[in-house]
């Protein structure tokens, strides 16, 4: 399957990747923070997750609901790195991240199972 392989356009820049974060993914890149950090399996496997989310939702509606959903949970948490832990995309992403098999079964939308607290 496509999404087993897909990466992205790796660009490594401190100046692009928010303060507190190691990477961010905006399809079709994978922005890192650092030049060592290309070689994160995990890390990588976790953008990657996020690619395939964003392929999923056609790319705009994913940042459209990621934005919302953030900001119902900050209000919610009234914690930044609690807000953005608890949103689907992201939990499914770190529940995830470790097992490089993943990709191979994640099933279409597979990110709604996280909505559930």
């Amino acid at each position: 399957m496509i999404f087993e392989r897909i990466i992205g356009v790796i660009i490594i820049s401190k100046y692009l990747v928010p303060r507190g974060y190691v990477g961010i993914t905006i399809f079709p890149f994978v922005l890192l923070k650092f030049e060592g950090l290309r070689g994160s399996k995990t890390l990588l496997n976790h953008e990657k997750i996020h690619l395939k989310q964003q392929i999923e939702l056609l790319i705009v509606p994913f940042f459209i609901i990621y934005v919302i959903e953030f900001l119902i949970k900050l209000v919610t948490y009234r914690n930044w790195d609690l807000a953005y832990k608890n949103i689907s995309f992201e939990r499914e992403a770190y529940a995830n991240e470790k097992d490089l098999d993943y990709l191979k079964s994640k099933s279409f939308y597979s990110f709604v199972n996280y909505f559930i607290e």
